[in-house]
């Protein structure tokens, strides 16, 4: 018999088909909503009976009285009712549990058909031949880009070494002609040096004696 079947009383038979997972878990949270309900309304009479022994505690003693026993009753009603909405709660858990675990496990079945109906027309001796296949081409398209690639000179080899001979004698040659035009014709005229020295400046003193004799004469002659 299934968890279901058990939970409700079913399994086949007289009884005919049970409810679904999400019928009786519907049907639980219905029954917890009445139980809380019926929950509130004996709180709120036990606070009325409460009250009610209070006034009546020294004015009528006998109302008192019975209003403690129906206080009493309600009480121990609220308490069954209590324990009824834990296994109610506890119940309605597992069969979501249940649910859920169901739904998975079909999911699952789901796609492992999936994969087998995928995998059916799969040969693993042919994939093994069509990935050797791929890894061949892959290695021959490695070996011509290769071959492609390396340089062809068609026949003409020449000697690296005499080449670079070759360039330092035109550097050589280069250099010198450079060093020659910096330094121009050898046989170039400087200019002679005076072998006369130049004349003196007279003194002040003497200028000035010389002016004096000239406005003399001038003088003179006016």
């Amino acid at each position: 018999m299934s968890l279901f079947g058990k939970i409700f009383g079913g399994g086949g038979g007289k009884g005919g088909k049970g409810p679904s997972p999400q019928e009786a878990i519907q049907k639980l949270r219905e029954t917890e909503e009445m139980l809380t309900k019926k929950q509130e309304f004996l709180e709120k009479k036990i606070e009325q009976e409460l009250q009610i022994a209070k006034k009546n505690g020294t004015k009528n003693k006998r109302a008192a009285l019975q209003a403690l026993k129906r206080k009493k009753r309600y009480e121990k009603q609220l308490a069954q009712i209590d324990g009824t909405l834990s296994t109610i709660e506890f119940q309605r858990e597992a069969l979501e549990n249940a649910n859920t675990n169901t739904e998975v496990l079909k999911n699952m079945g789901f796609a492992a058909k999936a994969m087998k109906s995928a995998h059916e027309n799969m040969d693993i001796d042919k994939v093994d031949d069509l990935m050797q296949d791929i890894t061949e081409q892959q290695e021959l398209a490695q070996e011509i880009s290769d071959a492609i690639s390396k340089p062809v000179g068609f026949g003409e080899e020449f000697d690296e070494d005499e080449l670079l001979a070759e360039l330092d004698e035109l550097e050589q040659e280069e250099l010198d002609k450079n060093l020659l035009e910096i330094g121009g014709p050898e046989n170039v005229p400087l200019p002679n040096v005076p072998s006369t020295s130049l004349p003196s400046r007279p003194a002040k003193k003497e200028e000035d004696e010389d002016d004096m004799e000239d406005l003399q004469r001038w003088a003179e002659a006016m």
